[in-house]
């Protein structure tokens, strides 16, 4: 896990890549009782412009206890002069092959589910049709965890549509040290990854199935996603290719299901949570977007596109129904704004359903 924070330094000196090992010479592995570069935890360093990023590569059973050991390591680099950031990355020891460069037509080689290193859970937040709100679920459900003290990370499968790097305020393309690792972008707690970091905001990803297949698996497996407690994955809207493979090669805990209240909407959502059914992936909850519009001028409540479907659905499946998200502007500019609402406005009504559902999700253990 690793935070990105500011120092005081002066950014006009200029720091070195030797002047960063000697202060991390400073910390201890407290497995070894060496420094951590003499132990070789703290690899792939890369120095930039002010920025420092590296990662301490420990076994998967010590992450927690590595945790003051990684805080100590970002404290010393962010007191040097000139460093103005630090991204410090906890992960675990992995045995498996590097994926290839993250290129279209490239393909990853066929492998059954397996178990992204360092992550414990990862949740599917699926809709049956596009515009549901479905990536505004996602980025806002992240940064609940996030605020309930939860390790999380975003992974952004809408490869036609990506989103959540405009909704999360994250830009800049992210690090690559060895050409074959990922370093991942975070904020407000989340550690997050969109092939929207790798693209113009303006060009359009024209791939086949085998390159969509193909970049997930990178983008899941590449990723030094270091260590979570839950993986979200906002994927693009139907029963496509990218479901199918996020279901057929990770370990999928569950899916939440999003769809506004219209039955046009809930015609595709069932046919969501029949895919999900057949690749044996269960179905954690459904969430109710756009349920109503409170008028910001009278008061007076409408329900725009019906009221109460997704709940008498959900009943119907035998799923829970986690929320019933209101239709409201501050929602709206949040996410365009670059900060989703629970991050902007925590108390607000319009962000009492996200919060509910992540602690909904982490007292049934699944977060």
């Amino acid at each position: 896990m690793w935070s990105p924070a500011r120092s005081t330094g002066s950014p006009e000196v200029t720091v070195t890549r030797e002047a960063v090992l000697e202060a991390l010479k400073t910390v201890i592995d407290p497995a070894s009782g060496q420094d951590i570069v003499a132990a070789g935890v703290m690899r792939a360093l890369n120095v930039e412009d002010g920025t420092v990023r590296f990662v301490l590569e420990v076994a998967a059973d010590r992450a927690t206890a590595y945790e003051a050991t990684r805080a100590e390591a970002e404290a010393a680099v962010l007191a040097m002069d000139g460093v103005t950031s630090a991204s410090v990355i906890l992960t675990a020891h992995s045995t498996q092959k590097a994926p290839p460069d993250l290129k279209p037509g490239r393909r990853a080689a066929p492998q059954g589910p397996e178990k992204v290193p360092g992550v414990d859970r990862i949740i599917a937040i699926a809709s049956g049709k596009g515009g549901v709100g479905k990536s505004t679920v996602s980025a806002n459900l992240a940064c609940a965890l996030a605020a309930e003290g939860r390790r999380v990370g975003l992974l952004d499968a809408d490869v036609y549509g990506p989103s959540q790097p405009r909704m999360l305020g994250v830009s800049g393309r992210p690090a690559s040290p060895d050409g074959k690792t990922i370093l991942p972008m975070r904020n407000f707690g989340v550690t997050m990854m969109s092939i929207g970091l790798m693209t113009n905001d303006d060009q359009a990803v024209v791939w086949r199935g085998p390159m969509l297949m193909g970049a997930l698996q990178q983008m899941l497996m590449q990723v030094q996603w270091g260590a979570l407690d839950v993986l979200i994955v906002d994927l693009p809207p139907g029963t496509g290719d990218v479901q199918m493979t996020l279901a057929q090669k990770a370990h999928l805990d569950g899916a939440i299901i999003v769809s506004t209240p219209q039955d046009v909407a809930l015609m595709d959502a069932r046919k969501g949570i029949d895919m999900f059914n057949q690749l044996n992936t269960p179905i954690l909850g459904m969430i109710e977007n756009m349920s109503t519009h409170i008028c910001s001028e009278c008061g007076h409540e409408e329900h725009v596109f019906g009221h109460g479907g997704v709940a008498t659905e959900a009943k119907k499946l035998g799923v829970p129904l986690l929320a019933e998200i209101p239709l409201h502007l501050d929602i709206r500019l949040a996410a365009d704004g670059g900060a989703p609402i629970v991050v902007t406005k925590p108390d607000s009504p319009q962000s009492e359903g996200f919060r509910a559902v992540a602690k909904t999700l982490i007292a049934a253990g699944h977060a």
